[in-house]
């Protein structure tokens, strides 16, 4: 009696993981969950998950949600241990349904084909009947050949007044299920492998700066291993618009102080070292930047007086990029900080670099200098402010923007270049380790293929009975044809169609001769 319980104890439990009802519930759990974690930012600052929750839920309610959301393991859901557990049932589930179906399934598979009796050919789902005034060899011999044309393996069982033709087609292809089965929990140990032993993080790095570590969130921080440099960041633009079109960052990889790897990235364009994955996903100037100017035009248009705010940024750590071309001596290219000075080389002007802005713009109507603040942030058009001082002169600002062309002093015709300012722009990178990832592309493609060959690859089999309209005689043969399939019969309905056709055609066509 104890061991009939246990046996009934069992197979109650394997008929609840076989269960279709224990599938859908799981499948619903996971997609509804799968919905609220790409709702809500993974990792992210709770003022930003709650800034979001605010849209759908009011500001009231938002940081209600967020908490109940955040004690429900949302925030890291794909990491939580309540996901995984749905993921390990769900694959459970799949692999107690193959277990249970496959052994029917692949008797059924190896099960020989046999001629069938008539009555049984003309109850199949797929039946068509038809007369031809010919003999029983010909029209064998006619469906023969349009069965084989047709990449049938053909059998033949004959009797007196009749014979028979047997055959079928992609036999394995009822395994396919079993390889979709086998593609979603290769997917979902990926993804478990990913969650437990893979990372997502960013990290910000200051042009001309390094760091060895990516940053899970603003207080815990990922050691990557290897050092990685931003040599320069890019921004381009659509025009002379403010749109951005592209970002481009050069990164270099550094282990024990040697380089190993540098590389160009941008978006859809990562660099890969050591299975960490460095994606361009933000840009930025450094806060304090840009200083507070009074801007005001004075003689020319590219000459202005400046009365600075010298409260910002004390410690400048870009450099700005000069090309000097004297009126008679050799061009120069030097990189200066702020306050730096500089002399024309063979004379007595001497300029120091006094401000800078990162998008400064003038008015092609006016010549008016000008800025805004939402785009102080952004740059734009970056502008050094330089102040030259001249014997027997007054000392004034002049403004040299990196979009103008080439500005020409008065004194005596030289020439200033503002060629670029480097190191106050940061490359915002998206930074990732995912070592189940191989494992999801080839279940992703193992998947695709299966799919395909499930619902557009069936398994068909036919059966022809020709035997002569009244049993005994000669004269006309009376054809009947039968066929089954484990999915698309209307496709298969139409394939019978065309066999049937093109042996008619044949039949008719030698009939003649």
């Amino acid at each position: 009696m104890e061991e009939k319980e246990k046996i009934d104890i069992f197979e109650s439990a394997w008929r609840f993981l076989a269960s279709v009802k224990l599938a859908i519930f799981t499948f619903i759990i996971i997609a509804l969950s799968s919905i609220v974690g790409t709702i809500v930012e993974q990792g992210a600052e709770p003022a930003k998950n709650i800034a979001l929750l605010a849209k759908f839920f009011g500001d009231n309610a938002a940081p209600t949600v967020y908490n109940i959301f955040a004690a429900m393991g949302f925030m890291d859901m794909y990491g939580s241990w309540w996901f995984t557990m749905f993921l390990v049932i769900f694959s459970i589930n799949l692999i107690v349904c193959s277990i249970d179906r496959f052994p029917k399934t692949w008797r059924s598979i190896k099960k020989p084909q046999r001629p069938l009796p008539e009555n049984s050919i003309k109850s199949m789902p797929i039946r068509k009947e038809l007369k031809a005034k010919t003999t029983l060899n010909v029209a064998k011999d006619e469906f023969m050949n349009v069965l084989k044309s047709s990449r049938y393996n053909v059998s033949e069982a004959s009797e007196d007044n009749s014979v028979q033709l047997y055959t079928q087609k992609n036999k394995y292809a009822r395994l396919t299920v079993y390889v979709v089965h086998l593609s979603i929990i290769l997917i979902f140990i990926g993804a478990v492998i990913g969650a437990r032993y893979g990372f997502k993080g960013y990290v910000n790095i200051i042009e001309g700066r390094t760091t060895n570590v990516a940053y899970l969130s603003p207080s815990e921080s990922y050691p990557l291993g290897f050092t990685v440099k931003c040599n320069w960041y890019e921004t381009q633009y659509y025009g002379d618009s403010s749109t951005p079109m592209e970002f481009m960052s050069e990164l270099v990889v550094l282990e024990n102080g040697r380089e190993v790897m540098k590389k160009v990235i941008e978006v859809n364009n990562p660099l890969k070292y050591k299975g960490i994955t460095f994606f361009q996903s933000s840009y930025g100037v450094l806060n304090g930047v840009m200083d507070d100017f009074v801007i005001e035009d004075t003689e020319s248009k590219r000459q202005t007086t400046l009365q600075p705010k010298l409260t910002k940024f004390p410690n400048q750590i870009g450099s700005f990029v000069i090309k000097l071309l004297p009126l008679n001596g050799q061009e120069n290219t030097i990189a200066l900080r702020r306050g730096d000075s500089f002399d024309i080389p063979g004379t007595d002007i001497k300029g120091t670099i006094v401000g800078f802005s990162p998008t400064l713009d003038r008015d092609r109507m006016t010549g008016a200098l000008g800025t805004s603040e939402y785009y102080r942030d952004q740059m734009l058009n970056p502008a050094v402010a330089i102040e030259v001082e001249a014997p027997g002169r007054k000392p004034f600002v002049g403004w040299y923007l990196k979009g103008d062309p080439t500005w020409i002093m008065p004194e005596g015709g030289h020439e200033l270049e503002f060629i670029d300012f480097r190191g106050v722009e940061y490359t915002g990178l998206q930074v990732a380790r995912d070592p189940g990832v191989w494992i999801i592309y080839i279940a992703c493609i193992l998947m695709g293929v299966s799919l395909y060959l499930c619902f557009f690859i069936s398994n068909k089999k036919i059966w022809i009975n020709i035997a002569h309209e009244a049993p005994g005689k000669k004269g006309p043969v009376k054809i009947t044809v039968g066929g089954r399939t484990n999915r698309n019969k209307l496709n298969f309905e139409k394939e019978i169609e065309k066999l049937l056709s093109h042996a008619s055609d044949a039949i008719e066509g030698r009939s003649k001769k």
